[in-house]
C-alpha cells in the first residue's frame, strides 16, 4: 500500500473524527475521490456534531438500521454494533433494537388491513361493526395504556382479528424493568425504522413522531435521527468501490486498465 501524502493523511484524519471510522471502501475514495469523501465525511458529520444525541444512541439507531430486514447491512451493522459496545450500550438494550427491528415486518400488516377495509367497503362488501366484546374491550385498553394512542390499523386488527390482536399486543410488550432501552430511545429506534428510505412508512412514521412529542422527545432529537437515517446511502460506496478495486485489479492482470488507465497505488483490504 502507498503511503499517503500529507494531504490525504489529513483528510482521513478529518473524515475519522466526523465518523469514527475507517474502512476499506473510505480508503478506496480517498485515493479514487477524495474530494468526494471529504464532502461527505462534513454532510454525515454534521449530525453527530450538531446534533443532540449521545454517541451511544447515535450507534444505536445504527445497529437498527443495518440490522434491519430491510437492508441487512452486515458490516455496518459489526461496526457499529461494537461502537455502541464502547459508548457503553449493553446487550439487553441491542436485543431491544433488534427487537423493534423485528416488529418492522407488522409495516405491511397494518398497511395492508387499511386497504382492506377500503377496498371491501368500495365492493360492497362491508357490515357494520358489532359493538366490542368485553375481552375486545380489555384488549383496547391494554394498547392504549402501554402506548397512550389508538391509530386505525389496532380498530381494524382487533374488530376482524381479535386473536392475532392479542398476540401481536403481546409481541409489542415492553416485559423489562429495568436493564433495556427506555421509552424515549425506543422511540426514537422506531422513528428512524420507519423514516429509512428502505422501508419508508409514512402513516408509521406519523404514529412515531406522535408518540415521541407525547414523550417530550425534543424536535431536535427528532431531526437528527431523520438525518440519520439518509446516511445509509453511502453503503452504494460501501459495497460498490471495493467492488470496483478487486474489478481493476483483475484487468490490471489481464493487462486492461480502469477508466483512467490505472488503479489507485495501493492494495488494501476489502470491506
Amino acid at each position: 500500500m502507498a503511503q499517503l501524502t500529507p494531504e490525504q493523511q489529513e483528510l482521513k484524519d478529518a473524515y475519522i473524527k466526523a465518523r469514527g471510522y475507517w474502512r476499506p471502501w473510505t480508503e478506496g475514495l480517498l485515493r479514487f475521490d477524495p474530494t468526494f469523501l471529504q464532502t461527505y465525511g462534513k454532510y454525515a458529520g454534521y449530525s453527530a456534531e450538531m446534533g443532540p444525541l449521545s454517541a451511544k444512541m447515535r450507534e444505536l439507531i445504527y445497529v437498527a438500521l443495518d440490522g434491519s430486514a430491510t437492508h441487512l447491512f452486515r458490516s455496518g451493522l459489526a461496526l457499529h454494533l461494537r461502537l455502541a459496545l464502547e459508548e457503553g450500550a449493553t446487550a439487553q438494550e441491542i436485543v431491544d433494537v433488534f427487537r423493534l427491528a423485528t416488529v418492522q415486518g407488522l409495516d405491511g400488516c397494518h398497511i395492508g388491513i387499511g386497504i382492506l377495509a377500503e377496498e371491501l367497503a368500495d365492493a360492497g362488501l362491508a357490515v357494520d361493526p358489532p359493538d366490542l366484546t368485553k375481552e375486545q374491550r380489555a384488549l383496547r385498553d391494554a394498547y392504549v395504556a402501554q402506548f397512550g394512542d389508538w391509530p386505525d390499523f389496532c380498530e381494524q386488527w382487533l374488530r376482524r382479528d381479535p386473536g392475532y390482536f392479542a398476540a401481536l399486543l403481546d409481541l409489542l410488550a415492553d416485559r423489562h424493568e429495568g436493564g433495556g432501552l427506555d421509552q424515549r430511545s425506543q422511540c426514537l429506534i422506531s422513528i428512524a425504522l420507519n423514516a429509512c428510505f428502505t422501508a419508508l412508512n409514512p402513516p408509521g412514521l406519523r404514529v412515531q413522531i406522535k408518540r415521541a412529542l407525547r414523550l417530550g422527545i425534543d424536535q431536535r432529537e427528532i431531526l437528527q435521527v431523520l438525518q440519520m437515517t439518509a446516511h445509509l446511502g453511502v453503503h452504494a460506496c460501501a459495497i460498490g468501490v471495493p467492488v470496483l478495486m478487486d474489478v481493476l485489479d483483475e484487468r490490471a492482470a489481464e493487462g486492461g486498465a480502469g477508466q483512467d488507465g490505472r488503479r489507485p497505488n495501493e492494495e488494501g483490504a476489502r470491506e
